[in-house]
């Protein structure tokens, strides 16, 4: 059988909040992105939608602060079968773990993220990202176990797939998969690795292939 693969039409910014009232309502399906500050999580976004600069990228880990919400119009395609359009809102998370940033404002991020996981009625995964030359760290694992309690599905993506020789790669995934207890996804944003199996895993968490069996 052949594989689906997802196009983009459309990928646009919708809103950026710092508490939870100013963020649209959760009348779409909703993925969020969640990792530590300098693991890649712009560039992972920006490959995802084919886009160079829907999610600033910095040189300075740590540099979004609030809740950024984009909204993907895409179509599933499987040979020259198609999909109606379909919409699902990206919520990229601020990054954790940065030391430069003022512990009050560190602090203040700790109870939107959780309010936002723990009582967002539209979201339907949480991918979080860890580096595969590092695996996961505590950060990490504690919200691997945070989301776990909150019963939130969740998609492990190991960037930057790319820096380490092919050789290595499979052997740094499955360290990773023994320290996080679940299976991640290489992923590179330079040579786009993972992408389709990133988006398999999101159009799965969002149901979004159904449409291709429904059309």
């Amino acid at each position: 059988m052949a594989k689906l693969a997802t196009d983009i039409l459309e990928a646009d910014f919708l809103a950026s909040a710092s508490a939870l009232e100013q963020l649209p309502p959760p009348i779409i399906a909703e993925v969020a992105f969640a990792g530590r500050s300098n693991v890649g999580k712009s560039s992972l976004i920006n490959t995802l939608v084919a886009r160079k600069k829907l999610v600033r990228t910095s040189s300075t880990p740590g540099c979004t602060r609030g809740i950024n919400v984009f909204r993907i119009k895409l179509r599933i395609r499987r040979d020259q079968e198609k999909s109606s359009p379909a919409e699902l809102d990206l919520v990229d998370l601020p990054g954790y773990g940065f030391a430069r940033r003022s512990k009050s404002e560190r602090k203040s991020w700790g109870p939107l993220i959780e309010s936002f996981l723990s009582g967002r009625p539209g979201l339907r995964a949480v991918v979080v990202i860890v580096d595969v030359r590092r695996g996961p760290e505590p950060d990490d694992m504690q919200l691997i176990e945070y989301l776990e309690a909150l019963r939130v599905p969740i998609i492990l993506a190991a960037t930057k797939l790319d820096k380490l020789p092919r050789s290595k790669q499979k052997l740094a995934l499955q360290k990773i998969e023994r320290e996080a207890g679940r299976r991640p996804l290489g992923f590179s944003a330079e040579s786009r690795d993972g992408r389709e199996q990133l988006w398999s895993a999101l159009r799965r968490a969002a149901h979004l292939d159904l449409r291709l069996a429904d059309n």
